[in-house]
């Protein structure tokens, strides 16, 4: 308060910082304990893969040849199938099916009486491996026309399976969806060609 004899002086209000509020140590001992990741439900247990029990046990003979399979070289498959391919031309040269045929064993011939798109492909790789073309042609030219295609497809196979890290690779065949239905197409055609019981017809009738 001024008086007249002193200087005035201005009082300025006393500032104070708020104190943080009290907590109370009991209190933080009842808070819930959140997790990352929710326990699952019972069902949710038998629906994710990850909860799934996992069965006990070795595993059975299948699966471990399918282990054995998978850890094989990559040169098995493509011998496998040329000790195949030389198992049954070594069965069809042995038995010879142009020799004394006798009656047919084909479902289809027995019953309608004609030929069905496969008879005759047996005598014709049997004449295919004793190198007559001419009589392979004449009872199944639709697989003499598509064996060296097979071949080639085989040996492009075999090579990139065997020998995946070279860079000379053979090329590959243009064999599209049109192509395919072209040769379904002349499959059929060449069955019903080969059932016209008119010459010079019946001479591709087996």
């Amino acid at each position: 308060m001024y008086d007249g004899s002193s200087s005035p002086t201005q009082e300025f209000p006393r500032i104070t910082e708020p104190s943080p509020p009290a907590v109370d140590p009991d209190a933080t001992a009842e808070l819930p304990v959140v997790n990352a990741a929710p326990q699952p439900t019972h069902m949710h247990a038998q629906t994710h893969p990850q909860y799934r029990p996992q069965a006990g046990g070795p595993p059975g003979w299948f699966t471990r040849l399918g282990y054995k399979v998978a850890a094989a070289p990559r040169w098995v498959f493509p011998a496998a199938v040329l000790v195949a391919f030389a198992a049954c031309a070594a069965g069809v040269l042995v038995t010879n099916p142009t020799d004394n045929v006798g009656p047919s064993t084909c479902a289809f011939k027995m019953v309608t009486g004609f030929a069905c798109p496969g008879c005759g492909g047996t005598r014709a790789f049997y004449y295919v491996l004793t190198m007559n073309l001419p009589d392979a042609a004449q009872h199944h030219a639709i697989a003499v026309f598509a064996a060296p295609f097979l071949v080639y497809m085989y040996t492009r196979w075999s090579w990139r399976r065997i020998f995946p890290r070279v860079k000379w690779q053979l090329p590959k065949l243009p064999l599209t969806p049109a192509i395919g239905t072209y040769f379904m197409i002349a499959w059929g055609a060449f069955w019903v060609i080969r059932n016209i019981p008119v010459a010079p017809f019946t001479a591709l009738y087996v």
